[in-house]
């Protein structure tokens, strides 16, 4: 099986942004400031505490969100040259093949060390920091299920 695609860059920003958020320690992060959040907003409004560490959450909270929502995605984004290029990429028994103008690349089926499915991509993880994003917009339903499939069969799937 082989299809050709390029990025979209609005779901390649909601793809970073699922990427980011999977990620342990920003979910842990994202734990500890909720923590933080609800023990001092408790304290406060119970007089215990002056309002200087609630609205010191509130803005760790805010910054969080824009950091991890907005700039990061945007961020990598611009750096990466790659979602600004077009593939064909080849499902095989054995490995997998991208390919552009540029050359190609042959990935066995034992370099990714898992994989998880979003909205508009498949995520092929090498490494818990480096990824390939397959686009999922220009295949159809079989097709779509087929590459499932083949992910299934081949590599471990990770959480999402």
């Amino acid at each position: 099986m082989h299809f050709s695609f390029s990025y979209n860059k609005k779901k390649v920003l909601q793809a970073l942004r699922y990427h980011f958020i999977a990620q342990r320690e920003i979910k842990l992060l994202f734990i500890v400031i909720i923590l933080f959040d609800i023990i001092s907003g408790v304290l406060y409004f119970s007089g215990k505490i002056h309002p200087q560490p609630f609205l010191l959450g509130a803005f760790i909270w805010f910054f969080f969100l824009i950091s991890f929502w907005f700039l990061m995605p945007a961020i990598v984004y611009k750096r990466s040259l790659t979602f600004k290029e077009s593939f064909t990429i080849y499902f095989q028994s054995s490995y997998i093949a991208l390919e552009n103008d540029k050359g190609r690349v042959e990935w066995e089926w034992n370099r990714f060390s898992n994989y998880f499915e979003t909205p508009y991509f498949f995520h092929l993880y090498f490494s818990p920091k480096s990824f390939f994003l397959v686009p999922k917009n220009n295949l159809g339903s079989d097709e779509t299920s087929g590459v499932r499939t083949l992910l299934q069969d081949n590599i471990r799937k990770g959480k999402s």
